[in-house]
């Protein structure tokens, strides 16, 4: 086993430096091109698509000095989101990245970028992070200088990389089931197109009748929570934008808000909420258990013959989303869907053979991606527990073998 030593960052690195935002800010952005990677995107459990930016190739040259790299660490710098680390995958690049984002890049054979990640991640790390950050500043930031100056206590290159395998490897197994859940409804909303949206769009099939929507799906139905009742609480902040289930719920007490049981889907109405896809199934609660959240979300019931599924998968269609977001009222950057809007938007009800075939589909893929989201919680938790002892070296980790 290697001795460890102290590595100073800012001589273990040949990169250290944070972006910039291009000519002309946001509206430059496109719909595609070279990725901006802003601070919305860095978590410490990884790299989160929702709001990624584009840009187009003349102010991607422009921003050349500041192009991600892969391995790359990046670091969030400034404001509320300060201290949040991670490392993105190499289908984003090529990125830049603005000025709220910093890239640590670290020199080969001294200091391995995946070691990097886990000892920011570390808790002690980030709380010392934080503590720099909000130190005598109206802003929280960090400065290219406290990054350099940080301390890594460090085996040798090779057993970093032994580690940072360990801890990897648990990671990778978490991203495939997220990826295998991210096919798996990708599926599913195909065969809702095919079924019950492009087969009405010429005509009505036989046996087909169409209806206002509150004829066929139930809006804002009642639940039964008393008021202070410790619930189950899901804010908007963890409603998922391109998935079916939310992840991180808490018991709060209940004030005023939206209610909810499971099979009912959540929609967010509010800007820029709705905009960005803010749509939950919920599958996360006990049988018996009532939820709330939001005052901001509108509940959506399926009645029968349509399964539950139904309204998660109609709410995710493009014609659902223009519906919404075309009849929104309100002042700017306040705007919200009123309920009663949904009363003009049609939906087709399929014979009811028809609709529980896709029920038992539905059900059975939603299963499914429950059951790689607990065993991705399971593989957390033993990384997080792993991630202090292999760090400060408490357990050691044989690099034989490790290239």
């Amino acid at each position: 086993m290697s001795k460890w030593q102290t590595i100073r960052l800012g001589s273990a690195c040949e990169k250290i430096g944070s972006g910039a935002t291009p000519r002309g800010g946001s509206e430059v952005y496109q719909a595609t091109g070279i990725s901006l990677i802003r601070s919305q995107n860095i978590y410490n459990d990884g790299f989160k698509r929702g709001g990624l930016a584009f840009i187009g190739d003349k102010h991607a040259r422009e921003l050349e000095n500041v192009s991600v790299m892969p391995g790359d660490v990046l670091l969030n710098i400034t404001g509320d989101s300060v201290a949040r680390v991670c490392q993105v995958p190499e289908k984003i690049l090529p990125a830049r990245v603005n000025q709220h984002v910093a890239i640590i890049r670290p020199k080969k054979n001294i200091l391995d970028a995946r070691f990097l990640h886990y000892f920011l991640i570390h808790p002690q790390t980030q709380a010392h992070m934080l503590g720099l950050a909000g130190a005598g500043a109206t802003r929280n930031a960090l400065t290219k200088g406290m990054i350099e100056s940080f301390e890594i206590k460090a085996p040798s290159f090779s057993e970093q990389r032994a580690i940072a395998a360990v801890l990897g490897s648990l990671d990778d197994k978490i991203e495939l089931n997220r990826r295998m859940n991210e096919t798996l409804e990708a599926l599913a909303q195909s065969l809702f197109k095919s079924w019950f949206v492009d087969a009405t769009q010429s005509a009505l099939p036989k046996g087909w009748r169409e209806v206002p929507l509150p004829e066929a799906i139930e809006v804002n139905p009642p639940r039964p929570l008393r008021k202070g009742a410790v619930a189950p609480y899901l804010d908007m902040a963890n409603m998922p934008t391109r998935s079916a289930r939310a992840l991180e719920v808490v018991d709060r007490e209940f004030g005023s808000g939206m209610r909810f049981k499971n099979g009912d889907t959540l929609v967010a109405r509010i800007t820029p909420c709705l905009e960005n896809g803010k749509t939950c199934f919920v599958d996360f609660l006990n049988e018996s258990q009532i939820a709330w959240g939001s005052t901001e979300y509108i509940v959506l019931q399926p009645k029968p013959p349509l399964p539950p599924e139904f309204a998660y998968f109609l709410a995710r269609t493009e014609e659902f989303r223009a519906f919404m977001i075309s009849n929104m009222t309100g002042t700017t950057g306040r705007q919200r869907v009123p309920a009663e809007c949904l009363s003009n938007f049609k939906v087709a009800i399929p014979p009811a053979e028809l609709a529980d075939k896709f029920g038992q589909f539905a059900s059975a893929t939603f299963a499914q991606m429950k059951a790689h989201d607990e065993e991705s919680r399971t593989l957390a938790a033993l990384r997080d527990a792993l991630l202090p002892k292999l760090l400060s070296g408490e357990l050691r980790v044989p690099a034989n073998g490790i290239a």
